[in-house]
C-alpha cells in the first residue's frame, strides 16, 4: 500500500494555486475547488486536511500472459477517498493515460457526488494503465481478474463497490464479481454495480447518467424560463452518457443540433436524428459522413450557438483557452471534470448557468446505489420505479444545490 504515490500529494498545502502550467492536473483542480468550498463553509484547518486527503491508496503491478505468449506487466490503482458516509463507491477505468493523480481526483469527486445526492457511500475510484483496443477479450479478462485479485482485500459490499467507467462495461463487472465470489466461496452480487441483468443488475442503470443529466437540465431551463422544445443542445460524446442523454433529450423535445466526437463533429440546425446517427456510427465507426448533417471541426463545434452544452466525454475540455468562446446559456457537466478551475471564473463572468459534474452526472451513482440495495435485499424493482426514484433524488438535489 502506498500513501503518497508522487510528489504532488506530499507537497499539497492549501490554498492550491492553479496556473496555466498545471491547469489540466485533475487532482490539483479538485483540491483547488475543495479549498474554495472549505473557505466559504469556514471549515477549520484540521477538518479541511481530513476531508481533502485520500484515506487509502493502492498501487498494484499486474502480470498478464498475452495471447502470443509474451508476459506484460500493467499498473493499476484503487483509491478510497472517504469511507465516512459508507462504503467507497466509484468506477474502474481502463485507459493508456490513467494516472494516480487522475484516480485521486475522481475518487474525491465521488465523495462529494454521493454527498450531494445524499446516498450512503463514500468516494473511490480505480484505474489500470492499458489500451483496451489493443487487447483481446481473453487478455482483458485475464487483466481484470488479476487486478481484482490484487485489490480483493480493498473491495466488498461493505468496503468498496466498483462500477464501470471509461472503457469498462457490464462484462468487466461480471468478471470482477465472479473473481470476488470465487474467493468468498459464494455468490456476492453486491460487490459491484453496473452488472448484467442476469447477475443482479438494475433496470434503468445503462440510461441513468444520461437520464440524470436530462432531469437537471430541465430544472435549469425552468429556472431560466426556457422550454425544452425551443432549446438547442450540443453534446460532446456519443458514448454511454452522451448517447443516452441525446436519445432521451430528443424524445423529450429538445433539438439536438450538434454532436462532437473524438474524430469529428456533425451539425444540423434543424435537429439531428439521433437514432439514425447512432446507427451510422455503429456501421461506420464515426459520426462524420452522416447524411442528415454537415461535418465540422470538433473544436469549433463546442462554440456553436446553443442553449445547452453538455460535455459528456473526458476531463479538461473547457479551459481558460476556450471558455470565453462558448455560446451556451446552460453548461451541464455530464463528464467528470470537463471544466478547469481557471475556466470557472470566465464562465461566471459570461453568466453561464453551470450544472457541476458532482450533481449533473450523479444519476449513474444514484442508480448504482439502487442496484446495491436491490442486490442486498434480493428484491428487484421495475424500470418505472427506478426512474421515478432517480428523478425524485435528482430534482431534490438540484433544488438543494441551487438553494
Amino acid at each position: 500500500m502506498k500513501s503518497g504515490g508522487n510528489e504532488i500529494l506530499a507537497t499539497l498545502t492549501p490554498p492550491v494555486t492553479i496556473s496555466l502550467e498545471n491547469e489540466k492536473n485533475p487532482w490539483l483542480a479538485a483540491a483547488a475547488r475543495f479549498d474554495e468550498a472549505a473557505m466559504r463553509l469556514k471549515l477549520d484547518d484540521g477538518m479541511s486536511k481530513v476531508l481533502r486527503t485520500p484515506t487509502k491508496e493502492l498501487t498494484v503491478n499486474i502480470p498478464v500472459q498475452l495471447d502470443d505468449g509474451r508476459l506484460e506487466v500493467f499498473t493499476g490503482y484503487r483509491v478510497q477517498h472517504s469511507l465516512a458516509r459508507g462504503p467507497a463507491k466509484g468506477g474502474i477505468r481502463f485507459a493508456p493515460d490513467v494516472t494516480l493523480d487522475e484516480v485521486r481526483a475522481l475518487a474525491s469527486w465521488m465523495t462529494w457526488k454521493c454527498a450531494v445526492v445524499n446516498i450512503p457511500f463514500g468516494g473511490g475510484k480505480g484505474g489500470v494503465i492499458c489500451d483496451p483496443r489493443l487487447l483481446s477479450d481473453a487478455e482483458l479478462e485475464k487483466l481484470t481478474r488479476r487486478y481484482t485479485a490484487e485489490i480483493i482485500d480493498f473491495i466488498g459490499p461493505e468496503r468498496d463497490v466498483p462500477a464501470p467507467d471509461v472503457n469498462t462495461n457490464e462484462k468487466v463487472m461480471a468478471w470482477i464479481m465472479d473473481t470476488y465470489s470465487m474467493h468468498a466461496r459464494h455468490t456476492v452480487t453486491a460487490v459491484v454495480t453496473g452488472k448484467p441483468m442476469s447477475l443482479g443488475g438494475s433496470r434503468g442503470r445503462p440510461e441513468a447518467t444520461g437520464r440524470g443529466c436530462m432531469f437537471v437540465t430541465l430544472k435549469a431551463l425552468q429556472r431560466l424560463g426556457l422550454q425544452p422544445e425551443n432549446s438547442r443542445v450540443v453534446i460532446q460524446g456519443l458514448g454511454n452518457v452522451g448517447g443516452m442523454a441525446a436519445r432521451l433529450m430528443a424524445a423529450k423535445g429538445f433539438k439536438i443540433v450538434g454532436i462532437v466526437e473524438y474524430d469529428g463533429a456533425v451539425y444540423n440546425p434543424k435537429g439531428l436524428d439521433i437514432a439514425a446517427l447512432q446507427r451510422h456510427r455503429h456501421d461506420t465507426g464515426s459520426v462524420t459522413g452522416f447524411g442528415g448533417a454537415e461535418d465540422m471541426d470538433r473544436q469549433e463545434a463546442l462554440f456553436l450557438d446553443c442553449d445547452v452544452l453538455l460535455p459528456a466525454a473526458t476531463e479538461n475540455v473547457i479551459t481558460s483557452q476556450n471558455a470565453a468562446r462558448l455560446r451556451c446559456k446552460v453548461l451541464c457537466e455530464g463528464a467528470n471534470g470537463p471544466t478547469t478551475p481557471l475556466a470557472d471564473a470566465i464562465l461566471a463572468d459570461k453568466k453561464v448557468f453551470v450544472i457541476p459534474d458532482i450533481l449533473a452526472n450523479a444519476g449513474g451513482v444514484t442508480v448504482s446505489y439502487f442496484e446495491w440495495v436491490q442486490d442486498r435485499q434480493g428484491f428487484f424493482w421495475n424500470e418505472q420505479t427506478v426512474n421515478e426514484r432517480l428523478e425524485e433524488i435528482m430534482v431534490e438535489s438540484f433544488d438543494a444545490v441551487v438553494g
